[in-house]
C-alpha cells in the first residue's frame, strides 16, 4: 500500500531585520530512516524560544527558518525499527528532535544533555541539513523524541507542554514536588503558570511571586495558595528559610532579585532557573556569603528526558490539567510573536495548521 503524501511547507523568517515578514517556503526535510516517524502537523505552541531566535537574541539564525518546538500531529508513517507508533496515532514533539543514544548521558536517560543533542529548529543533522520547526506542515523525527499523547488531553492543551509544560515539570519532579514540599514559582507567564499547575497537581503548597498585580487573581485561580508582591518592600522577610524549591521562569534576570529568593529556601533548598533570556541578559551578580546561611543550591534544567515527558503528559490526563491558551490560525504567527515579546498572551498561544 502506499503512503500518504505530505508537502513539506512552512511560515519562515527570511530577513532577521524583518523577522516578523515571514515568507511561506518549501522544507528540506532529513532523510527518513528506519528510526523515523513523518508526522503531519495539527497543531504548534509559541514558545519564548520562538521570540529570542526570531530576533536574534541567542545568536544568528540559519535563515531560512521555520521555527516552533511544541508539536502536535498526526503519524503519517514510520520506519521499520519503530515500535509503540503506527500510522494515524496523536503525537507530540519538542524542543529535541536528535542525540548520539550512545554517550554516557544518553544511556543513563539523561538524552536532554547529550552533548551532540539536535535542536528541533536551527541546528544541523549530522549530514547538513538544517532542522526546520512546527509553523509548518510536517516533521521527520526519531522516535525517541516522539511522544504519545492520551486520548484524555486535546491536541490544543498538549502542544505547550511538550516545551513550556516539560522545562517546569521537569525540575519539579527531580527536586522532589509533591506532599509536604512548599514550592514557590517565580513569574506567571507561559512557563510559570504551567509551573503552578504542576507543583499543585503534585500535591506541594505552592507560593506565586509576580511583580504584576493583574496576574495576582491569575495566580490563585490556577492553584496558587499564596501570591505575593514583588513589588512590596520586604516581601521575602515573612518567608525566610521556608521553601524547599524555587522555580524561576522570569526572563528578566537582571531585575531579578536573585539573593531575595535565596534567603527563602530552607536548609539545601534548590533555586531552579529555567528562564533563558538574550545573550546580553546575564543573571545578577551574587557573592559566596549569599549562599552560605542555608547552604543554598542553584541549578537549571534543560527541557527533559522522554521519560518525565510520558509522566508529565499522565498527570496531565488523570488531573485533567488545562493550561489557559489563545488559539490562532498558523498564519497569524508574526502576532502571536510580537504578543508573546510584548507579553501580551495570556499565557500561551496555540496555532492551528492551515497551510493545504
Amino acid at each position: 500500500m502506499s503512503q500518504p503524501q505530505v508537502e513539506f511547507k512552512g511560515y519562515a523568517i527570511v530577513d532577521p531585520k524583518n523577522y516578523l515578514d515571514m515568507k511561506v517556503i518549501e522544507i528540506k526535510p532529513k532523510k527518513f530512516e528506519a528510526d523515523d516517524l513523518e508526522i503531519a502537523i495539527t497543531h504548534c505552541g509559541v514558545c519564548g524560544s520562538d521570540v529570542h531566535t526570531a530576533h536574534q537574541g541567542w545568536g544568528e539564525s540559519k535563515l531560512p527558518l521555520v521555527i516552533g518546538h511544541e508539536i502536535v500531529g498526526k503519524v503519517l508513517r514510520v520506519g521499520n525499527n519503530v515500535k509503540g507508533f503506527k500510522a494515524g496515532d496523536r503525537v507530540g514533539v519538542g524542543a529535541q528532535i536528535g542525540a548520539c543514544l550512545q554517550c554516557r548521558q544518553c544511556k543513563d536517560g539523561y538524552e536532554n544533555y547529550c552533548p551532540k543533542q539536535i535542536d528541533t529548529y536551527n541546528a544541523e543533522y549530522p549530514d547538513g541539513t538544517v532542522t526546520q520547526g512546527g509553523f509548518s506542515t510536517a516533521i521527520r523525527a526519531h522516535q525517541q523524541f516522539v511522544f504519545p499523547i492520551p486520548d484524555a488531553i486535546e491536541s490544543r492543551h498538549a502542544a505547550s507542554m511538550f516545551c513550556a509544560g516539560l522545562t517546569v515539570f521537569s525540575p519539579l519532579k527531580l527536586n522532589g514536588a509533591g506532599p509536604g514540599k512548599k514550592v514557590g514559582v517565580i513569574g506567571i507567564g507561559g512557563l510559570g503558570h504551567y509551573a503552578v499547575l504542576f507543583a499543585k497537581a503534585m500535591g506541594a503548597e505552592v507560593y506565586a511571586f509576580t511583580h504584576s498585580k493583574h496576574k495576582m487573581e491569575d495566580a490563585k485561580k490556577l492553584g496558587a495558595d499564596h501570591v505575593i508582591d514583588t513589588n512590596e518592600k520586604d516581601f521575602a522577610k515573612p518567608l525566610s528559610t521556608s521553601l524547599d524549591i524555587i522555580i524561576s521562569t522570569m526572563d528578566a534576570t537582571q531585575q531579578l532579585p536573585l539573593k531575595d529568593f535565596l534567603s527563602m529556601l530552607y536548609v539545601h533548598g534548590r533555586f531552579v532557573n529555567v528562564a533563558i533570556p538574550d545573550l546580553d541578559q546575564p543573571l545578577p551578580s551574587l557573592h559566596a556569603f549569599d549562599l552560605v546561611p542555608n547552604g543554598a543550591y542553584i541549578g537549571s534544567n534543560h527541557i527533559g528526558s522522554k521519560s518525565e515527558v510520558l509522566e508529565m503528559l499522565e498527570l496531565a490526563a488523570d488531573k485533567g490539567i488545562k493550561p489557559w491558551i489563545e488559539e490562532l490560525p498558523m498564519k497569524d504567527l508574526p502576532k502571536a510573536i510580537e504578543g508573546v515579546g510584548k507579553n501580551k498572551v495570556k499565557y500561551r498561544y496555540v496555532l492551528s495548521q492551515d497551510l493545504a
